[in-house]
């Protein structure tokens, strides 16, 4: 089967760069897209914005490069779509808790048409045509609560609870998009699966049982939960629970705890950091008591020892000095706001939210970041004491850097539209 992929070229605020290219699941966007369906296509062509698409015979998928979707959603589409044998396209309704609260706040990349919200995602049996007709994957959403807070801190009898879903769909038109993406729909949907898989399958419940008892571990510490890559250096008394999946050549010392997360190649994380339900990029070093909590840390990214994310992105080649903590809740019950796909401030349908944090950025130690802000890539914050609270969103222009001899040291990597290249000389 042909796949035709269609060229979103809007960068995402703060990171200044398509979706496409941004780390999904520990992968650029493009990249898992391309495994995703590896086993349904053989053939693939880019189109830009303007492009006509290609015509061709025979079965095809077209698809925008800024989605996000898994294994099991394409598998379902493509079976009821070949069953009905006509042009299909993806569509989801309000019905569905999983698109209602995860994937349609802040979103822009869905067209609504009477009661479907349609996606840019089509099947053709025979080569594109002009109509397709509305498919509704149901996404099996199942409620999972994280912890048990404060009332005053939910909506509903003290428990913040996620929609997860066991087919995954979302279009990543807003930092938060990520976030969704590798906790909810990724992490939390994986352990879901997981869960199910045991309640279903006696035999897969004696074989993670057996395999625990071989071990002498834990069920959870087990080899069939936690995948381990080569030439790893794990402390023994380091905690691990599943499903975590660790890449090559990774350092885990003294007293880490990490419990479902996926940990990239080369990362360093030393004594007593915590992790929980986090996606750890590529060459990543976390100093010790460094703590993530549902957080994405790209390639190549250092958080300093005593500095905590929850809820929270933070893109490539970016510092995060020691002792700052990324605010997630509003004292005040006033709904948390983020920036959607036109950068407009939205509600983000969530009563708890970190911030987000673009690529290439260098932020000083003992910083309190309100929830929900961004700081634009390339920007250097210096801790003084006009500058320890950061309650606005923070663009380029605002970056310390710039009022500094040394400024012409720190490149401008990741330009707006709007701004020139940004080559300068160092």
């Amino acid at each position: 089967m042909y796949k035709i992929i269609l060229r979103h070229t809007h960068k995402l605020h703060p990171f200044n760069e398509p979706a496409r290219d941004l780390r999904i699941q520990n992968k650029p966007l493009w990249l898992y897209q391309r495994d995703v369906l590896a086993p349904h296509t053989h053939r693939e062509v880019e189109i830009g914005p303007h492009d006509p698409i290609p015509q061709i015979s025979g079965e095809c998928i077209v698809y925008r490069d800024n989605l996000f979707f898994d294994e099991h959603y394409v598998t379902e589409f493509l079976k009821q779509a070949r069953a009905s044998k006509k042009p299909r396209r993806a569509a989801f309704t309000t019905d569905d808790p999983a698109f209602r609260e995860h994937a349609l706040p802040l979103s822009t990349s869905f067209t609504k048409e009477g009661e479907y919200y349609l996606a840019d995602f089509w099947y053709y049996p025979d080569g594109p045509t002009e109509e397709a007709e509305p498919l509704v994957i149901d996404l099996q959403a199942r409620e999972i609560g994280y912890y048990h807070v404060p009332v005053y801190m939910a909506s509903e009898q003290g428990d913040l609870v996620f929609q997860v879903p066991l087919r995954a769909f979302l279009a990543i038109d807003s930092w938060v998009h990520i976030f969704i993406a590798d906790v909810v729909f990724g992490l939390f949907a994986r352990g879901a699966r997981f869960e199910e898989q045991l309640n279903k399958d006696p035999w897969t419940k004696l074989r993670v049982l057996g395999k625990a008892l071989y071990e002498g571990k834990q069920v959870l510490e087990c080899s069939e939960v936690v995948k381990i890559g080569r030439n790893c250096v794990i402390d023994p008394t380091a905690v691990i629970h599943g499903p975590t999946t660790i890449g090559d050549n990774v350092t885990i010392n003294a007293g880490a705890v990490i419990e479902n997360c996926i940990i990239g190649n080369n990362v360093n994380i030393s004594q007593d950091c915590q992790l929980m339900l986090s996606v750890v990029g590529d060459g990543a070093f976390l100093p010790f008591r460094a703590s993530l909590f549902m957080t994405t840390l790209m390639d190549n990214s250092m958080v300093a020892q005593n500095t905590c994310l929850q809820m929270c992105v933070v893109g490539r080649n970016t510092f995060l000095g020691a002792g700052s903590t990324f605010t997630d809740y509003n004292l005040l019950p006033k709904p948390i706001l983020a920036l959607d796909g036109d950068e407009k401030l939205k509600p983000a349908n969530r009563p708890v939210l970190g911030g987000c944090v673009g690529h290439n950025c260098r932020i000083g130690s003992g910083m309190i970041i309100f929830p929900a802000r961004t700081i634009e890539s390339d920007v250097v914050l210096f801790a003084s004491p006009e500058r320890r609270v950061i309650s606005k969103n923070v663009p380029f222009e605002d970056s310390d850097h710039h009022g500094t001899p040394a400024a012409h040291l720190h490149r401008r990597l990741y330009p707006r539209d709007d701004e020139t290249s940004g080559e300068e000389s160092w």
